[in-house]
């Protein structure tokens, strides 16, 4: 098996066509087929077959899908560390929970690349529900968010971080100041994050006990543009105590209180077993650090020439 080989089939799997495989890799549809044809040849299985709804994969077919990708992103991962290598230069690559990666995640970084010049750290937003996946695909190298819901002995998952979300609203809503009960709260309108969109998440699971129904649950494309909306008295929203503490003391945001008002989370790494001496493995001892907690609660601050929006990828050096 060859790569080019192994990026034609993992292209027909995924957009389920030799033809939009072969336009997105530029390259002819008779070109696809032939190394289609060859991997036919050489694992002695037809991996898949057309049918009147499109493209049906054999078990073997659906196995080798898998290994692809995980195999075409070691490749990628092993090219690039030997070029960095070259420049004597390392990389790290964290994948973040939406919470994580907006509220924290920036004074972490910042602090942590301090420590050592010769490190690129590449941050990027999964659900993570998808942990465990990125990891074994060699994706990234470490991640940080809710523990991976199914045990998985090739995983070391350690917490280092207990924070809680309080519900919030605005000077002028009109729950503002009183104690409320979960029939209210079921009641209101919730702002919320791209992290309550996660089974997972402390957030969401809170929403689920309330029963909330979906029609009052309003999801916006950063945990920050969910808070200033109930800043306007829009709604309810969830956000840490910690990040919200100015707007308490100033009286732009009030905590509601009574049931379901609050909920605890846990932030962990999640890493693969035996990562030995690695950036990631690094990054594990020094997270739990007092300078590292301060850093995600306070933020290090970063020079303007640095500074990127924590929700997309990123990259500090």
């Amino acid at each position: 098996m060859t790569p080019t080989q192994l990026r034609a089939f993992s292209a027909v799997v995924r957009l389920g066509s030799v033809r939009r495989a072969a336009d997105e890799l530029r390259v002819s549809e008779a070109a696809v087929s032939l190394h289609i044809a060859k991997l036919r040849r050489e694992l002695g299985d037809r991996l898949f077959v057309r049918t009147s709804t499109g493209l049906a994969f054999t078990p073997g077919g659906l196995r080798l899908a898998s290994r692809a990708a995980e195999l075409i992103g070691l490749q990628e991962r092993t090219v690039f560390e030997v070029k960095q290598a070259a420049g004597n230069q390392r990389l790290l690559r964290i994948a973040a929970s939406a919470m994580f990666a907006e509220q924290v995640a920036p004074g972490l970084i910042d602090l942590f690349t301090a420590r050592a010049k010769d490190l690129d750290v590449e941050l990027s937003v999964h659900s993570p529900s998808r942990f465990a996946m990125a990891l074994h695909n060699r994706e990234v190298d470490v991640a940080i968010g809710p523990c991976p819901a199914e045990p998985d002995d090739a995983l070391v998952c350690r917490p280092f971080l207990r924070y809680r979300m309080i519900a919030v609203v605005g000077p002028e809503h009109p729950l503002a100041g009183s104690t409320v009960d979960a029939g209210q709260l079921r009641a209101q309108t919730w702002l919320l994050g791209p992290s309550a969109a996660n089974d997972i998440s402390a957030v969401s699971q809170l929403l689920q006990r309330l029963h909330v129904p979906e029609e009052h649950q309003q999801i916006f494309q950063s945990h920050a543009a969910a808070v200033d909306q109930a800043k306007r008295s829009k709604g309810v929203a969830m956000a840490p105590a910690f990040a919200v503490t100015a707007d308490l003391a100033s009286t732009a945001l009030t905590r509601l209180s009574g049931p379901g008002t609050s909920v605890d989370g846990v932030w962990h790494t999640v890493v693969l077993a035996g990562t030995g001496r690695s950036p990631a493995a690094e990054l594990v001892r020094f997270i739990g650090t007092p300078r590292a907690i301060q850093a995600m609660m306070r933020g290090s601050g970063v020079n303007i020439g640095r500074f990127r929006p924590s929700i997309h990828i990123t990259l500090w050096s």
